[in-house]
């Protein structure tokens, strides 16, 4: 996740140096999470015939390669291509780390494990947004690049000490009860009403809410004049809103249910969205951004929740196709953003990703008390 948002505060710097647009730049972003989504197709049947622990394991490494390109880019296209190559890699930690905590802990420790494996993958899009913004105002922003090559090495060596102390574990065998395609069942799934629902609601999820926060800090630095340190920095607060949510999540879901987290998890990321968007004075954005954050986590946990039972006989591939969407749909909505900037501005492209995050909420709230009649379908 740090790989994911690291470059957000980098925007402005990167076409200053490369001589690009804000959407050439943007780029680094959005064919990240192009990536990312089409390569969720790949790791699910990979995992399971080469091992989930083998793979996370090469696919970290490969993320510190991709890391160390992208410190030496000498242009924007090179560091684009590198971005890319992280993103392969990267595409596979969270999900197989899922798949592989499912079959190795026992059920009574499991849902521990994944709310601890949630804080730190929330915890990344703070430690990202930082970065990237402390690095580029300080010692420059292939700095930001070289830290993250030596984590993903580090990390990379200790996985596979662990893996040579397993004993090379092979993967399971597969069984004749394994589905037989990928794209079968991805295609079986789409077609549903519900899991349709969920689908196009993460794919615009993801265009108006992860999309277009790429533009937050570079928002922030032009017209509130904050550094790029302290742009990043301050929109890390969102993550840390995120935090908060999974902190309190157990309250909320009892006092809300799932239409009400919907419904007004996205009303409070649209509402503070719109705060950030219009405020004159910087210390607004503070808060703006840590309650955005809240509150795009209550809708976002919701949508994970409801993806992880569209298919409970085909759980991987739904999950694997539910972040296909959400993360095609950044990549839509961070050149969105970014194209519209230089004509609406940054205040209304940021205001129309909040009047979409709070249609949506309502619509997926509706879809939700419909659930069993689309289901039925």
């Amino acid at each position: 996740m740090v790989a994911q948002r690291i470059c957000d505060a980098m925007l402005p710097e990167l076409s200053r140096e490369f001589g690009a647009s804000l959407t050439e730049s943007a780029q680094t972003v959005s064919m990240f999470a192009v990536t990312y989504g089409l390569a969720q197709l790949i790791y699910g049947p990979l995992g399971d015939r080469l091992g989930k622990f083998k793979v996370i394991t090469a696919a970290t490494l490969a993320c510190s390669v991709g890391s160390v390109l992208s410190a030496f880019a000498p242009n924007l296209t090179v560091l684009v291509l590198a971005r890319v190559l992280v993103a392969l890699g990267a595409a596979a930690i969270i999900p197989m780390s899922i798949a592989w905590v499912g079959d190795n802990v026992p059920y009574e420790k499991r849902q521990e494990t994944l709310a601890r494996l949630s804080l730190g993958s929330t915890m990344g899009i703070v430690g990202g947004q930082l970065f990237g913004g402390v690095f580029t105002d300080t010692m420059g922003w292939r700095w930001a690049f070289a830290l993250m090559t030596a984590q993903f090495g580090v990390v990379a060596w200790l996985l596979f000490r662990d893996w040579r102390r397993q004993g090379f574990p092979a993967a399971a065998p597969v069984t004749q009860e394994t589905p037989i395609s990928f794209v079968r069942q991805a295609w079986q799934i789409a077609c549903g009403p519900w899991s349709r629902l969920v689908l196009i609601t993460a794919f615009i999820e993801g265009a108006a809410g992860f999309g277009m926060m790429a533009i937050w800090a570079s928002h922030m630095h032009h017209e509130l004049g904050l550094s790029l340190s302290a742009s990043g920095g301050v929109a890390a607060l969102f993550g840390l809103g995120g935090v908060g949510y999974i902190m309190r999540s157990k309250k909320l879901i009892a006092r809300l249910g799932e239409t009400g987290l919907s419904a007004w998890g996205a009303t409070i990321m649209g509402a503070f969205a719109l705060v950030l968007a219009w405020t004159p004075v910087w210390w607004l954005a503070l808060p703006a951004c840590l309650l955005a954050g809240f509150g795009f986590f209550m809708f976002h946990n919701t949508m994970q929740t409801n993806a992880s039972q569209m298919a409970p006989t085909a759980r991987g591939t739904a999950m694997s196709t539910f972040a296909a969407c959400l993360f095609m749909g950044q990549s839509v909505g961070v050149i969105t953003a970014a194209s519209l900037t230089g004509i609406l501005g940054s205040a209304w492209v940021i205001t129309l990703g909040a009047v979409v995050m709070t249609g949506l909420g309502w619509m997926f709230s509706r879809g939700i008390a419909q659930r069993e009649r689309l289901v039925g379908v």
